[in-house]
């Protein structure tokens, strides 16, 4: 697509905005036919694996096309997609690139197993667009560079500035840019059955074709299209299952009459005779595993030697071969050495322990906080520790959004200042439609669990639990624990991924809706790798290659640069996605703690302070960084065993790492602050400029 250069008038843009309406209008009501279409496949017998195949390579292609046509070897195009982008379409666009697979997947499953804590990423997430629009958007937008590195660079002078702020970019968006890949090998062999490796390049090949042939131009058009499946493939089971249990078909509005049923039920499942059973079937399991955990070496000797005993005493005659069969499958599972004796029986005590608790170990879905305020000392403390712990979460997620360098650079797009705000606000409203429902469908999902699952015969339970288990038993498993025949809440183990996954199945709908989240899920992936790897080819190609190697670069050169080193990139996350790293999700949250600690001060002091200065701006985001890096590294089992950290674990105020950013943003305000105090005051031109800035106006056109 072509949009109108800066030279072009007002009217000319109206006219380029008024083309758009009709080209995704009719995009639009293509889909939906699309869907409709493979839904009367469906029905004439069409086959599921050919419905997935077919929405991979729908989509997948669409996107392809839609890349291949905005091609351009044009710098202002392929760096700020020639900064004519409509607010509307850019507030879409940013709703995709921030809508990654784990807010379009996780987010409604992280709500049904947390309850109310869940809502720290929805007040975060969307709180920091609050920050976005109010401190950074409109005056980012006024300075005019391409990339945050090159705002600090510009604002703060020399190259010192700049290659911290790269550092710091490519740290918060390559681990982000893993999970979004991952997600969409994930996907991908579900809709098809390829294998997880083959399905992170397939998806690979329809995210270059996008960011490699036409930048943020290719991106952003993109981008608009897959907000437009993912929100319709998100809303539909929601609303339908909202219908099916109450007949609205506004879930937000029965969210509340929902919840005081759920809250209800899990008080009578809390003190359900069978629950109780269950739940000390699986006390009594952790207590056998605490005491083989005493003594793993025997332990392990006396369990191999029971079941090699086992399989001998079924081996002879009269031995029944079902039998036998499972014994050698059990002597064969049998941990190979004490470490992995110890590993496994670590995770399998730490489950038990989990399922041991009333409703499977969930909290009460309304429940604001863990303990009681009006409890015992151990209550008490438990009250304040969650409360801080939430609102710790909160904080940094809310000034890591408002500082992620993938979002920022979205509003270099449009035309103004005053589009820059419009645009922030057209992002919080796409963004708040999927974040508005998520709560709902998280508790209309418990409550049909509570009714139409917990208390069936097995013989007797809904078809999508045997499909889903069998999909992965990891999401989804069912076992009597109890042998009475009935299925309990206790006896669920489920994964929140499944939770946005099944919902068509759970609401009854065809198959071909089933499909059709899953292409959100891939939609949400996809644009969210565009813009991670175009932010961090951008860094390295404009902010290090041309602004600090070689300034007299043509923007022919830089274009190329920036898509050998995008294809780079893109390789280097896919190999590592390949891997199936641990504790990926952890990262990816701990991504907005680096974003906070090392961009937030930095840019709003930039903004509103005309005397901070170069040194205490590259000062401040190396110790904000720096501190929220160490809290992280010292507390984090996974990041310990990496570091080979041994001291003990001391959490200061009982926060949790993922919210380390809290320690590191107000020691990068300080040091920034304190070090611009004793240092000579930036020159009267920069003063000048960020006077100029500080006062944006809205009416710029």
């Amino acid at each position: 697509m072509d949009s109108p250069t800066g030279r072009e008038s007002a009217a000319a843009r109206a006219a380029f905005k008024k083309s758009l309406n009709k080209v995704y209008g009719w995009y639009t009501g293509g889909f939906v036919v699309f869907v409709i279409t493979l839904g009367g496949l469906e029905l004439m017998g069409l086959s599921r694996d050919w419905i997935g195949f077919i929405f991979l390579i729908a989509t997948i292609g669409l996107y392809a096309s839609i890349g291949i046509m905005s091609r351009t070897n044009d710098a202002n195009e392929y760096f700020v997609a020639g900064r004519r982008v409509p607010a509307v379409y850019n507030g879409m666009a940013t709703g995709a690139d921030w809508m990654s697979a784990a807010s379009f997947i996780g987010l409604a499953g992280t709500l049904y197993l947390t309850g109310y804590s869940g809502l720290a990423f929805i007040m975060g997430w969307t709180g920091g667009y609050c920050l976005v629009a109010l401190f950074l958007a409109p005056y980012l937008r006024k300075f005019g560079q391409f990339t945050v590195p090159d705002f600090l660079g510009d604002r703060y002078g020399g190259n010192l500035p700049r290659l911290i702020g790269v550092v710091a970019t490519i740290l918060c968006s390559f681990t982000y840019v893993v999970a979004q890949i991952y997600g969409v090998g994930l996907i991908t062999s579900r809709l098809t059955g390829v294998a997880f490796e083959l399905g992170i390049f397939l998806g690979l090949g329809g995210i270059l074709v996008c960011s490699f042939l036409g930048g943020m131009r290719a991106v952003t058009w993109t981008q608009v299209a897959q907000y437009i499946v993912l929100i319709v493939a998100f809303m539909i089971p929601v609303v339908w299952l909202s219908v099916k249990q109450t007949g609205v078909p506004i879930p937000q509005a029965v969210y509340g009459y929902q919840l005081e049923k759920v809250s209800a039920l899990e008080k009578t499942l809390a003190n359900d005779p069978k629950e109780l059973e269950v739940r000390e079937i699986f006390a009594r399991r952790s207590a056998a595993l605490g005491e083989k955990l005493k003594n793993p070496a025997a332990a392990l000797v006396a369990d191999k030697s029971a079941a090699t005993k086992k399989v001998a005493e079924l081996s002879g005659a009269d031995g029944n071969p079902f039998e036998l069969t499972m014994a050698e499958k059990a002597l064969l599972a049998l941990p190979k050495d004490e470490a992995t004796a110890v590993k496994a029986w670590t995770v399998a005590k730490a489950n038990a322990d989990t399922r041991a608790k009333p409703l499977n170990g969930m909290p009460p879905h309304a429940q604001q906080f863990a303990g009681d305020p009006k409890g015992d000392t151990s209550a008490r403390q438990a009250y304040d520790v969650s409360r801080r712990n939430f609102l710790a979460l909160m904080f940094c997620l809310m000034v890591g959004t408002a500082a992620l360098p993938h979002i920022l650079m979205r509003y270099y797009t449009v035309p103004s200042v005053r589009e820059a705000r419009k645009s922030v606000t057209w992002s919080l409203f796409f963004i708040f439609l999927l974040y508005f429902t998520a709560p709902a469908l998280a508790v209309l999902v418990k409550y049909e669990v509570f009714t139409e699952v917990v208390g069936v015969p097995f013989d007797q339970l809904p078809a999508w639990m045997a499909a889903w288990h069998k999909v992965d038993p990891t999401l989804l498993s069912v076992t009597d624990i109890n042998h009475d025949g009935l299925l309990q809440l206790g006896e669920i183990s489920i994964g929140g991924d499944i939770i946005v996954l099944a919902t068509p199945a759970i609401a009854g709908l065809p198959y071909v809706i089933s499909g059709l989240v899953a292409a959100g899920g891939l939609a949400a992936a996809l644009s969210t790798a565009d813009g991670l790897l175009l932010t961090i080819a951008n860094a390295l190609s404009h902010d290090m290659y041309y602004k600090m190697i070689d300034p007299n670069a043509s923007a022919g050169r830089r274009v190329a640069i920036s898509k050998i080193l995008l294809l780079v990139v893109a390789l280097a996350a896919a190999y590592v996605a390949a891997q199936k790293p641990a504790d990926i999700l952890f990262l990816v949250s701990a991504a907005f703690s680096f974003a906070a600690a090392a961009f937030f001060p930095v840019l709003v002091l930039g903004i509103f302070w005309k005397r901070t200065t170069g040194l205490a701006a590259s000062l401040g985001m190396v110790s904000g960084l720096g501190v929220t890096i160490y809290y992280m590294v010292t507390t984090q089992p996974w990041l310990r065993g990496v570091f080979g950290v041994t001291s003990p674990v001391h959490l200061l105020w009982d926060i949790q790492p993922i919210s380390a950013g809290l320690f590191g943003v107000p020691v990068g305000f300080a040091t920034i602050i304190l070090v611009s105090l004793v240092t000579r005051p930036p020159d009267e031109k920069v003063q000048e400029l960020v006077e100029y800035v500080r006062y944006p106006n809205l009416t710029q056109d």
